[in-house]
C-alpha cells in the first residue's frame, strides 16, 4: 500500500486541525512533494541539523515535527545563513517537512493530554479554553418525511456531537414558500406557483472542520433542488479544545514525592521547583511547552503547576497563591507526544517504519534509528 506525504498530513491534521492553531502560527507542510511516496518517517520536536541527519541516516523521506521548521520568512539562501543553509540541507535531501504546533497543543490526546498521562493525572479538562475552537450551528429546513435520513447523514458527517452524546438536534415546526421557476425541478409545488410547504427546521452544532463534510451530506441528502440552509458561528467553543490539562492524582502526597516521580516519568536529570517539599498535593495542573507566563491566569484550586520555562517572578506569583511549580523544561514537558504520534501513525499504517528524534533537556541530543 503506497503512503504519501499528503495522507501523511491529512491523517495528522484530521486529529489537529489547523483552524485550531493560533492565528501566528506556521504549520502544516514546510517543505517537498505532498504527492511523494513516504516509506520510512522521523518524528522529532524541533528540525536542528542533528535531526536532519538522523532522517538521512533512517533514510526517512519525511520529518514530522512540533516546532515548525520555517517560522520567520527567509531573505535568503545563503550558504552562511545557519537557518537558510539547514532548509537547503532539507530540500536537497527530498525530504518532506511537516509540522503541527498550537493546533497539536490544544487538540484532545495533544501535547498536554500526553504529558497529563505520563503523570498518572485522572479527570482532566482543558486548562484554559481556546477560542480556535468556536463551535459552527447548521439550520436546515425539510420536509418531514425526509427529517430523521438528513438528521442520520449530518450526524454522520460530524454534526450534532456533544460530549459523549451524538445526533443532537433541536426540530420546530413551520411554513416554507418557493415560486420554481422555468427550468427548475422542484420536489414539490409547480413552477410558476407560489408554493407553502409544510416544513421542519433542523439545528445541529458542529465543529469548524466538520463544514465541509457535513454541508456535502446535506445537499447529497436533502431531497430539495435547492436546499436552503445557514451556517451559524457559535460563541460556544469545544469543552474538550484547549491549551493545557488540569486532572488529579489518584491520591496526594508530599510535593516533594510528586516532584521525585515527575523527574522519573520524564527521564531528567534535574528539574527546577518551587514550594513546601512537605505540603501535599493532589491537583495538577501541566502545560506543555512554555507555560510561565501563564500563572497569573491559573484558576483557584490547583496544588502543583507542571510546565516549562517559568521566569523567577512568576514562581514568586504562584508562590503567594499557595501554588507550587515545576520548570521541568520546554522540551522535556512536549516529548511525549512523539510517542502519541508514533502510536496514532502506526495503527494507522503498519508497515510505516518510524524513527524518533528525542531532545533530552537543552542542548543534550539523542536519537532512536
Amino acid at each position: 500500500m503506497t503512503i504519501t506525504v499528503k495522507q501523511i498530513s491529512q491523517f495528522i491534521e484530521a486529529w489537529a486541525p489547523p483552524h485550531l492553531a493560533y492565528t501566528w502560527d506556521k504549520v502544516g507542510l514546510h517543505t517537498g512533494d505532498p504527492n511523494k511516496e513516504v516509506n520510512k518517517l522521523l518524528l522529532c520536536l524541533s528540525v536542528t541539523p542533528e535531526a536532519v541527519r538522523a532522517a538521512k541516516k533512517a533514510k526517512a523521506e519525511m520529518i514530522v515535527a512540533h516546532h515548525p521548521l520555517i517560522w520567520e520568512p527567509l531573505t535568503n539562501l545563503r550558504t552562511d545563513n545557519p537557518k537558510a543553509q539547514l532548509c537547503l540541507d532539507i530540500a536537497v535531501a527530498g525530504i518532506a517537512c511537516f509540522a503541527a504546533h498550537t493546533n497539536l497543543d490544544v487538540t484532545e490526546d495533544g501535547v498536554s493530554d500526553a504529558l497529563a498521562k505520563r503523570l498518572g493525572l485522572e479527570g482532566c479538562t482543558p486548562l484554559f479554553a481556546s477560542r480556535t475552537a468556536d463551535l459552527v450551528k447548521v439550520v436546515t429546513f425539510v420536509p418531514k418525511t425526509h427529517l430523521d435520513r438528513l438528521r442520520d447523514a449530518l450526524a454522520e458527517a460530524g454534526a450534532g456531537n456533544i460530549g459523549r452524546y451524538s445526533h443532537c438536534s433541536f426540530t420546530s415546526p413551520g411554513t416554507g414558500t418557493f415560486l420554481p421557476e422555468a427550468g427548475s425541478a422542484p420536489f414539490s409545488g409547480k413552477r410558476g406557483v407560489i408554493n407553502h410547504e409544510p416544513e421542519i427546521r433542523l439545528e445541529m452544532i458542529m465543529k469548524k472542520n466538520r463544514i465541509s463534510s457535513v454541508t456535502q451530506a446535506l445537499l447529497r441528502t436533502h431531497p430539495y433542488e435547492e436546499p436552503a440552509f445557514d451556517l451559524i458561528p457559535l460563541a460556544n467553543v469545544d469543552p474538550n479544545i484547549g491549551l493545557g490539562r488540569i486532572g488529579s492524582l489518584k491520591e496526594s502526597m508530599p510535593f516533594k514525592d510528586f516532584a521525585a516521580m515527575l523527574q522519573r516519568a520524564l527521564g531528567l536529570s534535574y528539574l527546577i521547583h518551587y514550594g513546601a517539599l512537605k505540603r501535599r498535593v493532589r491537583r495538577v495542573a501541566v502545560l506543555g511547552g512554555s507555560g510561565g507566563g501563564s500563572i497569573a491566569d491559573l484558576p483557584d484550586g490547583i496544588d502543583v503547576y507542571v510546565t516549562g520555562d517559568i521566569r523567577y517572578h512568576d514562581a514568586q506569583e504562584a508562590l503567594l497563591r499557595k501554588i507550587c511549580c515545576i520548570d521541568a523544561g520546554h522540551a522535556a514537558t512536549e516529548l511525549p507526544i512523539l510517542d502519541t504520534l508514533e502510536r496514532r501513525l502506526q495503527e494507522r499504517w503498519k508497515d510505516l517504519k518510524i524513527n524518533l528524534f528525542r531532545e533530552k533537556g537543552m542542548g543534550t541530543l539523542y536519537t532512536e534509528v
